[in-house]
């Protein structure tokens, strides 16, 4: 992945937008590019939007992909489709499938699929526009995420007025019901509770964040949890979210001491399953459909690699509840 790495002289007094002074060095990227295939951005070591003012003796290092597609063409991919009427597509995603292409991951996505499943058309991919047009471009009828590794219910949006109507309601998350079934290692002081912190980049690695209650920066979330039963040092824990940052639940276990099995990313080695993958799975969600008063209720079944999991538990450990007051 090509990668620039500069500290501005300490003579410049022009104080620009970043874009605009990348745009003007030799050897620099012209801004619709930047916009397009930016991965990583960085002044100082602290992430940075393109409309950041550089200053003197900024140290500003960028990443970004090459090779992005023209377009984002449809894929024949199954899909297992828990419901689907002319708004909304409720998909029960298979873990290891990204949600929509990015740097990396521009084939064999959700996006990908639903074209194909919805008898689409491929979308040209902008070269211009601002930052939002263009990532949206990319994710056509997506309004949340999972992660790839993720299993579950994702709900997706077949018009432009559905988008705009299920998107209020996860940034709202009034009403809103997403719960998540979790096997974690360890178990919690307490068999239910709530997590609320900020969540920030960790700066020691790009790729993870952390949980901080000693700062106002990053993004609050708050997280709820029932530990349903220990065997041994696992939990098998029923977990809801009331906002959807990036990594929160595996940030949140990770906080409590309870890394989700399997999390190669915040988890830990674990010597009785060392190939467990992801050991997390959108159960449950509850939401209000357009033209709908009352919320619609959507069910995805345990994962095979959960009951695996468990009957291995069983065979090893009796089955434990903690109590209330604990």
């Amino acid at each position: 992945m090509p990668y620039l790495s500069i500290k501005v002289p300490r003579d410049y007094t022009a104080n620009e937008r970043l874009d605009k002074y990348i745009a003007s060095l030799p050897d620099g990227m012209n801004r619709s590019k930047l916009k397009s295939t930016v991965v990583d951005m960085l002044v100082n070591d602290k992430p940075v939007k393109l409309s950041f003012k550089v200053t003197a003796n900024d140290r500003i290092k960028i990443k970004w992909e090459e090779n992005v597609p023209e377009n984002i063409e449809p894929e024949f991919i199954p899909l297992k489709i828990l419901y689907e009427d002319d708004n909304v597509c409720v998909v029960d995603k298979a873990q290891g499938m990204v949600t929509h292409p990015a740097c990396g991951n521009w084939t064999g996505t959700l996006v990908n699929a639903l074209l194909f499943h919805w008898n689409r058309e491929k979308i040209p991919q902008p070269s211009t526009g601002t930052l939002r047009e263009i990532l949206n471009h990319r994710r056509p009828g997506i309004v949340h995420r999972l992660d790839k590794e993720t299993s579950g219910i994702i709900i997706t949006a077949k018009n432009r007025d559905t988008e705009e109507w299920l998107g209020a309601q996860f940034r709202e998350h009034k009403k809103l019901v997403k719960e998540y079934i979790a096997i974690c290692m360890g178990r919690p002081q307490h068999q239910h509770g709530c997590i609320e912190t900020q969540i920030i980049r960790d700066p020691k690695n790009r790729k993870r964040y952390r949980a901080v209650t000693d700062t106002e920066e990053g993004k609050q979330a708050r997280t709820s949890y029932n530990c349903l039963a220990c065997y041994g040092e696992y939990s098998l824990m029923r977990i809801r979210i009331s906002t959807g940052r990036t990594h929160q639940i595996r940030v949140h276990m990770r906080y409590l001491n309870c890394p989700v099995l399997g999390d190669s990313l915040y988890g830990r080695e674990d010597k009785i399953f060392p190939s467990a993958t992801l050991m997390l799975h959108a159960h449950l969600l509850k939401i209000r459909l357009p033209q709908e008063e009352a919320l619609s209720s959507f069910v995805s079944p345990t994962p095979e690699r959960f009951l695996e999991v468990l009957k291995r538990l069983h065979s090893l450990y009796p089955k434990t509840i903690l109590s209330r007051d604990r």
